[in-house]
């Protein structure tokens, strides 16, 4: 009686900390929870798919081509590349193609849309899933609000700017730097006409968006044909003594760009590798077409990636060549590069063809990229990970009424600050990081349509393979973990070959991110030989090549595919890395308003969604193991 007292005052004593326990891991299970791949039954058909290939592309190059390329060549070209930005133009391409095959590949093989919140969802977990969704927010918000400031400054330089002077007379506000100097109240009002045309429909909406950039295709199209027309290769090819003449024969000697050594690559190449980091954010956007109710979203999503990111690259690339072409670089005028092109050849008139173009491109980027905003804030609230309210959906138009209220109000909050442009690169990196992680990891992955048959049998070989006797007990150990890693059983992807791709998939994000914060605060360390900085570089190069070989050896997945990135596991390795290096340049200030965001963001998932999601369903709590535990002590049935 003695003993059976003692032990259950024990067994009292240490049940609360096993339920401790047993709590941690329910959360920790909770926050890797995944999402099916196969869409949700009744998800499916209450919004209306009625978008195909076109409206695709004319989405992903009416975002992309924005403000951004009446304005970026002629800061990169002025200050950093010279003509060689036609090169920086590529390089930044060619980096942005490694993310869009990934987000291509998801597309073919996610019957769904929801860009990069929903392929993270499906592949990493909902932690991870929420992380990318919120901060895809934030850089909608940020690009929402900029390009709303940038049609309203645009239209004010028309008008000899007596909107903002009239606004800083009326409403002085004596604020910090990082806040708008004045209301800007027509960006507001041109936030609020999106938002009407956004809740008329998906159809009406890419309606308008294809107007808009139809007409800025034409219109870069004729800045294009007027480079090559009025252009002077000698341009390409000018010398110190070209930079002293215009010196000479201009008024204002400090308005000329730095001159370099002259040549085609005045800059070096330092100058066109930093042009393309600029260069690079000119192609953000195009993932927004993975958020869009495409009627064949596996097959004209891929498709529309693909011709997006072409047409922008060679209208990047054409602008800037006829740019170079009329201007010599050092004399191009960094704001408004141009339209003064235009004055330098004497073709005037020809500015205003340029202010239609600009005031199109703005409308199709803002209306595009509130388009998207609204679809990740649907999907996520339609999985409640955000408040169940916003997945509403309007009867009649079938479009989350509520998703497009909630962005366009967040979007006109971030009117008010300034100077973000750098916190929305690092939100929508961390988006393309996500998805080329999810791709990496899920082409390694068993089919989830593989019939209990065919597992059976793959469990079955795995098994005798394993219960082989004519192993050593010693080889047993050691060469079966290294036959495991480098020489999988299976053709076909198993369980345990995607565990092991999984871990390797993060190790090599954490080894890429060291090796990039080694590279980026003393690349000047490693290339000239430090010993210790040289060392931890080229053993962390090594593991990094050690850790691919393991996953370049594990079983694909055979499924057919309308597209695969080619090159795997490769491709994904160097967009990675990319995209991590670029993260690496942001400043402090940038990280720390980054993790001000999030944290807002995880007091609403901890607060609301980790209770509330619909993958919540499929968990049973475990807590009938410690009544299990009881019953099956002896004697505690009764005193």
């Amino acid at each position: 009686m003695v003993w059976r007292l003692v032990f259950s005052a024990d067994h009292r004593s240490t049940t609360p900390s096993r339920m401790r326990c047993q709590d941690f891991h329910q959360c920790g299970q909770k926050l890797v929870r995944r999402r099916p791949l196969k869409p949700r039954e009744g998800s499916e058909g209450r919004m209306s798919r009625c978008l195909n290939t076109l409206d695709l592309v004319a989405l992903g190059v009416g975002i992309t081509l924005g403000a951004g390329v009446y304005i970026l060549p002629g800061e990169v070209t002025r200050n950093k590349a010279g003509p060689a930005i036609v090169i920086s133009f590529l390089v930044a391409a060619l980096s942005s193609v490694l993310s869009g095959l990934c987000y291509a590949e998801f597309g073919a093989r996610a019957p769904g849309s929801g860009s990069a919140y929903l392929y993270s969802y499906v592949t990493v977990g909902e932690l991870c899933a929420f992380v990318t969704g919120w901060n895809l927010l934030l850089s909608y918000a940020i690009t929402i609000a900029s390009v709303a400031r940038a049609w309203s400054s645009t239209f004010d330089s028309l008008i000899g700017n007596h909107m903002s002077q009239a606004l800083r007379g009326t409403f002085p506000l004596h604020v910090p730097s990082f806040l708008a100097k004045y209301p800007d109240f027509l960006a507001l009002g041109v936030v609020l006409v999106m938002m009407g045309i956004l809740v008329l429909g998906a159809r009406e909406s890419a309606l308008v968006n294809k107007w808009f950039t139809g007409i800025n295709i034409l219109v870069l199209s004729f800045i294009v044909l007027s480079g090559f027309i009025k252009g002077d290769l000698h341009n390409w090819q000018l010398t110190e003594q070209d930079y002293t003449l215009a010196a000479a024969g201009s008024n204002d000697s400090s308005s000329l760009g730095p001159p370099g050594s002259g040549g085609f690559a005045p800059f070096g190449f330092d100058g066109i590798f930093q042009g393309a980091a600029t260069c690079f954010f000119g192609f953000v956007g195009f993932d927004a077409i993975a958020t869009t109710e495409a009627q064949d979203p596996q097959r004209s999503i891929p498709f529309s990636i693909v011709v997006s990111l072409l047409i922008c690259f060679l209208a990047y690339f054409g602008v800037s060549a006829a740019l170079t072409l009329m201007v010599p670089y050092y004399q191009i005028h960094p704001e408004s590069p141009l339209p003064q092109a235009f004055l330098h050849i004497g073709w005037g008139p020809a500015r205003y063809v340029v202010v239609v173009g600009t005031f199109c491109a703005l409308s199709s980027s803002l209306l595009g990229t509130m388009f998207s905003m609204s679809r990740v804030t649907y999907a996520m609230a339609d999985d409640r990970l955000l408040f169940q309210g916003l997945a509403q959906i309007h009867p009649r138009t079938r479009t989350p009424i509520m998703a497009i209220l909630a962005s366009g109000t967040l979007a006109a909050l971030f009117l008010e600050f300034s100077n973000l442009v750098d916190l929305m690169a690092i939100g929508t990196l961390l988006a393309y990081s996500f998805v080329v992680i999810s791709v990496l990891v899920l082409r390694y992955q068993p089919d989830q349509n593989l019939s209990k048959k065919e597992k059976t049998e793959n469990e079955i070989e795995i098994s005798e393979h394993e219960a082989s006797p004519l192993e050593s007990v010693p080889e047993a150990g050691i060469s079966r973990i290294l036959k495991s890693l480098c020489d999988p059983i299976s053709t076909n992807p198993t369980r345990k070959s995607g565990q092991i791709v999984y871990g390797c998939a993060l190790l090599l994000v954490l080894l890429l991110m060291i090796l990039t914060i080694i590279l980026a605060q003393g690349s000047r360390y490693v290339f000239s030989g430090d010993p210790m900085y040289t060392t931890v570089a080229v053993l962390l190069l090594l593991l990094i090549i050690g850790v691919t070989v393991i996953i370049w050896r594990q079983p694909q997945n055979p499924s057919p595919l309308t597209f695969r990135v080619p090159i795997l596991p490769v491709l994904p390795l160097v967009s990675i890395f990319v995209n991590v290096y670029l993260m690496m340049q942001m400043t402090s200030g940038i990280w720390v308003q980054l993790g001000i965001w999030n944290v807002i963001g995880f007091a609403i998932y901890f607060g609301y969604g980790i209770q509330h999601s619909l993958e919540n369903n499929g968990q049973q709590p475990p807590a009938s193991t410690f009544q299990t535990l009881d019953e099956n002590i002896p004697g505690t049935e009764s005193s």
